[in-house]
């Protein structure tokens, strides 16, 4: 068993509700033993009593319970050899405490309605006691840690809590910024998708631009430079969050105008670039993170195959040197 826990919550947690952020953290606890932590109020955020469905904010305090070990947990069903070669051929990165997976776009990370295969649920496959340590969305590709137990995912997730991990993405926009670098912040918050470019998402859930102090309103920042453009129709993109909120870069590239490629919820009534796939072109290319001593471990997650195309089409070198986005070009 267990000793009482106090988790803070990283920025990459931001939004996600209790008891499936719990389930992330301690895979190995069956649902209603959960339901009955819950009811107890053994689970508490900030010292009070929370339900299930609360939605974390980036710096509370979450205090866990005492827990059984995995040992004695009833065991579940093993993956099988093809779950095994399928996660083990996605490891960029391998170390003591965790896992680095460039992870395919289209590929959830957590599970969810209508939602039966992803990377939360493969993760037996790597080993007992793998977690998540932050997230991407299903159609973003790149860099993922998978911590290998609780005492690694709770040191790694401090890493993005204090920022001291920094995110590069590659992206392809349609369009070309304006202006073509520098940085982009202000308060987002939920909203719902209209339907002024013709499409069938009236009514989706996405992020808006809304004004400090509006309910739920979160800061958001990002560092943006353009590497190339071709012509006014496209343009390599490197973006860094300084911040982690849901769906940020694509908002913040939509409202530079020039969203990204293939994203069906931040668009423009501008026609894509012809000949690209009708995927989203965003992808988690590098991951730094700090070390002892005072050194760095350098990430990074080879191009997706839509992503070689397209840069092939349009005429991108992927070898091009890319300066860091808070020095000068």
């Amino acid at each position: 068993m267990s000793r009482v826990q106090h988790i803070t919550v990283p920025e990459s947690d931001e939004g996600s509700r209790l008891d499936r952020w719990f389930k992330r953290l301690f895979p190995h606890i069956p649902h209603g033993r959960v339901e009955k932590i819950l009811r107890k109020g053994e689970l508490r955020v900030d010292g009070k009593r929370a339900k299930g469905n609360l939605r974390l904010e980036a710096g509370q305090s979450v205090r866990v319970p005492p827990l059984p070990d995995p040992s004695e947990i009833k065991k579940t069903a093993p993956v099988n050899a093809d779950d095994v070669a399928f996660m083990r051929g996605l490891i960029i990165h391998e170390s003591e405490d965790f896992y680095a997976l460039n992870k395919p776009a289209g590929l959830a990370v957590q599970g969810g309605t209508k939602t039966t295969r992803h990377i939360d649920g493969l993760l037996p496959a790597l080993g007992e006691g793998c977690r998540l340590v932050h997230r991407l969305d299903r159609d973003t590709s790149g860099v993922l840690l998978i911590a290998k137990n609780a005492a690694a995912a709770a040191r790694l997730g401090k890493a993005f809590a204090h920022r001291k991990a920094e995110k590069i993405y590659w992206g392809v926009s349609n369009g070309v910024p304006h202006p073509k670098e520098g940085e982009i912040k202000g308060y987002i918050a939920k909203g719902q998708l209209d339907n002024r470019f013709g499409k069938i998402n009236e009514g989706k859930e996405l992020m808006v631009a809304v004004r400090h102090g509006a309910p739920n309103a979160k800061y958001a920042k990002t560092l943006y430079r353009v590497v190339t453009a071709s012509g006014k129709r496209a343009a390599w993109v490197v973006m860094q969050p300084l911040t982690g909120r849901t769906h940020q870069l694509r908002l913040h590239m939509q409202l530079l105008g020039s969203p990204l490629v293939g994203d069906p919820r931040y668009m423009t009534d501008r026609d894509s670039p012809g000949g690209l796939d009708e995927r989203l072109h965003l992808h988690a290319r590098s991951l730094t993170l700090p070390q002892e001593n005072n050194k760095e471990l350098y990430l990074e997650a080879p191009l997706p195959e839509h992503f070689v195309r397209a840069f092939d089409r349009l005429g991108f070198d992927a070898k091009m040197p890319i300066a860091p986005l808070d020095e000068e070009p």
